[in-house]
């Protein structure tokens, strides 16, 4: 049994991968090209990739019986032809759950707080030379009784509610499918979530009912101070209108997914004027060590259940 890795680097080299090795031969690559796929795949029996992708060309010209991704997205392999060939696909769910809850939750203090302001006071010496005990010039609040509105209440979206709750806000959310009726939280419409959330998170996949989900019509509505959130998808958030509104209006932006990864230079969120109020971070949610160390377990329970 052959198993091929064309994308390790994107596990991160932190990450113990030797519980491929119990199930055959592992040949692994850091980063494969498009040009480079077929070439490295066409005598493997398995093949575990993140992004890259896999179409019917490379089914045709391969031995590969099992595809493992090694994400919950599954749109970088040609699922109908897969199916057509009898070429088994498995991708994995829920492992990442926490980890991109709490990148969230970095970004909301990162903007609530004002820890870097308060960081660069102290750095350039000006909280020895001050007449009194504390400095309190950059007000910050309080995340008690503010009202959280998550886009999309699946695993991601209930654990970063429950953290929210924790801190004693109040959570609504939309259903983007229109199926979910979570009774622990509010359902709202998204324009009413738009317009009363002091925090709105997007933790809901991309597909034709959720891109460009918010535009420059409907994001004019959000409060002003609001805080914005994408740890769901790119493209869910019409970039060029983000961009637009966040130097026409205050609100505050975290985003860790934009829709063409890694980042264009043409991508107009780079370009912003008011850089204070947006965070960008490069597709970190997913990825904490345990996050990692759960997905390379949950891999490996795909590949034993696929072969025993």
């Amino acid at each position: 049994m052959k198993l091929v890795i064309l994308d390790r680097k994107t596990l991160g080299n932190d990450v113990d991968i030797s519980i491929f090795e119990k199930f055959g031969e592992v040949v692994s690559y850091d980063i494969t090209k498009e040009n480079e796929t077929l070439d490295r795949i066409k005598d493997a029996d398995i093949v575990i990739t993140n992004k890259v992708f896999i179409n019917s060309n490379h089914m045709d010209n391969s031995e590969m019986k099992l595809i493992c991704i090694t994400a919950t997205g599954t749109n970088n392999v040609d699922l109908v032809y897969a199916k057509e060939k009898n070429i088994e696909v498995k991708n994995v769910a829920g492992y990442s759950s926490s980890s991109v809850a709490q990148v969230a939750f970095s970004m909301i203090f990162h903007f609530v707080t004002k820890l870097n302001y308060y960081k660069k006071y102290v750095d350039e010496g000006n909280w020895q030379k001050s007449p009194i005990f504390t400095h309190i010039d950059n007000p910050f609040f309080e995340l008690d009784g503010k009202r959280v509105g998550i886009i999309g209440l699946g695993d991601i979206g209930r654990n970063f509610a429950f953290k929210a709750n924790a801190f004693g806000c109040e959570v609504v959310y939309y259903s983007t499918s229109g199926k979910n009726s979570n009774s622990e939280y509010k359902r709202v419409e998204l324009d009413e979530l738009l317009k009363t959330s002091d925090i709105i998170s997007i933790h809901c996949p991309l597909n034709e009912n959720t891109k460009d989900l918010l535009n420059y019509e409907n994001m004019k509505n959000i409060k002003d101070g609001a805080i914005l959130l994408n740890l769901g998808r790119g493209g869910i958030i019409n970039e060029s209108d983000l961009a637009k509104i966040i130097d026409e209006k205050e609100i505050y932006c975290g985003i860790d997914v934009v829709s063409v990864e890694p980042i264009l230079e043409s991508n107009p969120l780079l370009k912003v004027k008011n850089k204070e109020q947006l965070l960008l971070t490069p597709h970190i949610g997913w990825a904490s060590i345990e996050a990692r160390r759960k997905l390379i377990s949950l891999v490996a329970k795909n590949i034993e259940s696929f072969i025993f």
